[in-house]
């Protein structure tokens, strides 16, 4: 498969799975939202703060500028970037319509090479390209699970987020 096919269809994906979250999270009241339910990051807003780092703030720069933020008390993967409901929602939606650009700006080659980069301990780290990008796809993926199934426990239903129902959704657009 073209890789510029393969990363450009996970990207819309990501636009797509990240807005129909944020929609069902919408009757969640605040006490739900923010309460600690067990998540890595505790709760949902807390698992959404951690998306937004993880993906915008720390691999989108990476990937866009070769460029890796320092850690530390501004940076951390627990940290609460964005305490404001919406304007989490506002960054997470933005942070993730840039991806598709970016990605369709590479040349096919770049897919088969190495991304090198700082980690948040400050070391250097180099692996291969497509594989780190499959990463950042498939650490929404995980995360977007943990808050559906925190839907749940809440008592709202939790959206059908599956890569197919994606791809049957495109193909009838």
């Amino acid at each position: 498969m073209n890789p510029h096919t393969h990363f450009s269809t996970l990207a819309r994906y990501n636009v797509w799975a990240t807005q129909r979250l944020l929609q069902a999270l919408e009757p969640v009241s605040e006490a739900d939202y923010r309460r600690d339910q067990g998540l890595f990051f505790k709760s949902m807003h807390g698992t959404l703060n951690h998306l937004l780092v993880g993906e915008h703030l720390l691999w989108y720069p990476r990937f866009a500028r070769g460029a890796s933020p320092k850690a530390g008390p501004a940076l951390a993967l627990d940290m609460e970037a964005e305490p404001d409901r919406a304007r989490l929602a506002q960054a997470l939606k933005g942070g993730a319509a840039n991806w598709l650009p970016l990605i369709e700006s590479w040349p096919a080659e770049r897919f088969d090479g190495a991304l090198t980069y700082t980690t948040m301990r400050g070391t250097t780290a180099t692996l291969p390209f497509a594989a780190t990008l499959a990463h950042v796809f498939n650490h929404g993926t995980h995360h977007r699970g943990q808050i559906s199934a925190s839907l749940t426990q809440v008592g709202q239903p939790a959206p059908e987020l599956d890569l197919v129902y994606f791809l049957q959704h495109e193909a009838q657009s």
